[in-house]
């Protein structure tokens, strides 16, 4: 408004003068100068003296520097918690901060998102913000329920449901998997790539296992009626009974409470789901891997295919909802215990894995030991070795966790026995001796500060995991019969017993405290390669042997 009125007030004396020209203003050019290599330390010449930068955590100089150099503020990029990215590293591949939401907010949103196509952001600083439309929500909010059937029919067509009547395009209790067309058809393509087996061709018997073992192809059949109870549930479910706390004292079991005929050639290992214990878990000499209910049905309620030869080792993440399979077909196969996928698939250099577990804190990371004596380390995140630890001077036979994750201890067809600090290649702790045999199979104590492992020379051996590692002489386990058999022994959720198979199909009882033989009888026809005991019951144990057979020991 001022430059207005001056231009008015100049307009009108040069109206009134009449002499004087009239005046326009002159267009203004600025002029913009643009620096390409800017000067980031603010150093001017002649007002900033040069100042040498010392990086953080650094402990040795070359050169002799003057005092306000060495004390100067720290400079440079923060994370989101203010410091300058020197934490320590507590995953293999970097540091993991703290997760946006916890993990019941996150599953209810997904549901939420499930069922009406809208839910809250779970994203770090989205307050408020939502993900989906509105008409998704919408168009969910009109889905229409299913009839609910005729009172006076049990099953079949036009059942009663009841309030329980899904809605018309649910797809909650429908058996998955191939069908019956789909699965004639994959035997007839294997049938094909194998060849004819003779001028009579395949047996039915061969027939049966070329189609479960023959390929790399993964797939899994569930057994049953259907995958979801009326609420919506899966066998994953944990039943009320497995919630309450673990049976404070332990026996050795009586009777015998169920018998699988579970694999073709053989059973390999068998174990229990983390914590609850209401599902079990096997792989066999045929190339499958079955789940088993222990809690209700006492069925097998799903088969895992995709290994073309045996498979010898199993090992649960530590939610039981993840678990790994380590085959003679140079595999280890990552699978999803509820919906029966394969996640990933982990190969190596082409070396058979003859054990792989799960970081107990980490379910991303896995330590496959391998029979070309190395030990790597994957993260299924990115799907590649981020470490290798190369010491052994013969094939890796058992890795255990131990000491809350941070250590391992792994053993080897070379009579020796090393622990390893998780992540670093170099171990701390070597244990060999020419009198020692080899240490094939180790269970942890349930305390944590001990480890039983099976000797070739008949006898269970204790190895202490606290700061000093080394053996236990004075407690032995002695009676049985292993050499020359890999069998896995367990110890009771409460310590205090001890259990193991034999090659001559026994199985054997031990008092933690004595090392006094509690029991034994005889169990299978052939070798127990593996005892599990349940994680929460008081006398329940399974077992395992190259017949074939699983039984439930009460």
């Amino acid at each position: 408004m001022d430059a207005l009125s001056q231009y008015r007030s100049e307009s009108s004396a040069s109206e009134s003068d009449g002499e004087q020209p009239r005046k326009y203003a002159s267009p203004v050019v600025r002029q913009y100068k643009v620096d390409t290599a800017p000067d980031i330390t603010g150093y001017v010449p002649g007002q900033h003296e040069l100042t040498n930068y010392i990086a953080p955590g650094q402990n040795t100089m070359q050169y002799n520097m003057a005092y306000k150099d060495m004390v100067q503020p720290l400079v440079g990029p923060v994370d989101a918690e203010g410091d300058f990215g020197n934490k320590t590293r507590n995953l293999a591949s970097g540091t993991a901060e703290a997760q946006a939401v916890d993990e019941q907010t996150f599953r209810k949103q997904e549901r939420m998102f499930r069922q009406r196509g809208i839910a809250a952001d779970p994203s770090i600083g989205a307050s408020g913000a939502m993900v989906g439309t509105q008409d998704a929500a919408h168009n969910r909010s009109k889905r229409r329920r299913k009839a609910k059937g005729d009172v006076g029919v049990v099953s079949g067509e036009n059942a009663y449901q009841g309030p329980w009547a899904g809605f018309e395009d649910d797809t909650k209790g429908q058996v998955s998997g191939p069908t019956a067309e789909q699965l004639e058809e994959y035997e007839e393509r294997m049938r094909q790539q194998e060849g004819p087996a003779g001028p009579a061709g395949p047996s039915k018997k061969a027939k049966g296992v070329m189609a479960f073992t023959a390929g790399q192809e993964e797939r899994t059949l569930f057994h049953g009626k259907s995958e979801r109870d009326y609420q919506g549930r899966t066998y994953m479910h944990v039943p009320a009974e497995q919630r309450g706390e673990a049976a404070s004292k332990c026996f050795v079991p009586k009777r015998l409470v169920r018998e699988w005929k579970a694999h073709t050639g053989g059973v390999s290992a068998i174990r229990f789901i983390p914590e609850s214990g209401h599902l079990l878990l096997s792989s066999g000499m045929d190339g499958l891997v079955k789940l088993f209910d222990m809690q209700t049905s006492l069925q097998q309620v799903r088969t895992f295919i995709g290994h073309a030869k045996a498979v010898r080792d199993i090992s649960f993440a530590g939610d039981g909802r993840t678990f790994v399979s380590s085959s003679y077909d140079t595999f280890s196969k990552v699978w999803d215990t509820e919906t029966g996928a394969c996640k990933h698939r982990l190969a190596a250099g082409g070396a058979v894995p003859y054990v792989a577990r799960f970081h107990p804190d980490n379910p991303h990371a896995i330590i496959v030991g391998q029979g070309d004596r190395k030990i790597v380390e994957w993260d299924t995140r990115a799907n590649e070795v981020v470490q290798e630890y190369n010491q052994h001077q013969g094939a890796v036979n058992s890795l255990t966790f131990f000491d809350e994750g941070r250590r391992f201890v792994s053993t080897s067809d070379d009579k020796s026995m090393r622990v390893w600090e998780y992540g670093i290649p170099v171990p701390i702790k070597l244990v060999a001796d020419p009198a020692m045999h080899s240490v094939p199979a180790v269970a942890l104590h349930p305390g944590g500060r001990w480890l039983v492992g099976q000797s070739m020379d008949n006898r269970l051996v204790v190895y202490s995991s606290g700061d000093r590692f080394r053996p236990h002489r004075r407690k032995q386990f002695k009676g049985h019969s292993t050499a020359g058999f890999a069998c896995q022994p367990a110890v009771s959720h409460d310590g205090g017993i001890v259990v193991s198979g034999d090659a001559e199909g026994r199985v054997w009882c031990w008092d933690w405290q004595t090392a006094r033989i509690l029991d034994s009888w005889r169990a299978h026809s052939k070798v127990a390669i593996c005892a599990a005991w349940h994680p929460r019951e008081a006398s329940r144990v399974a077992t395992c042997s190259w017949d074939g057979t699983i039984k439930y020991w009460e």
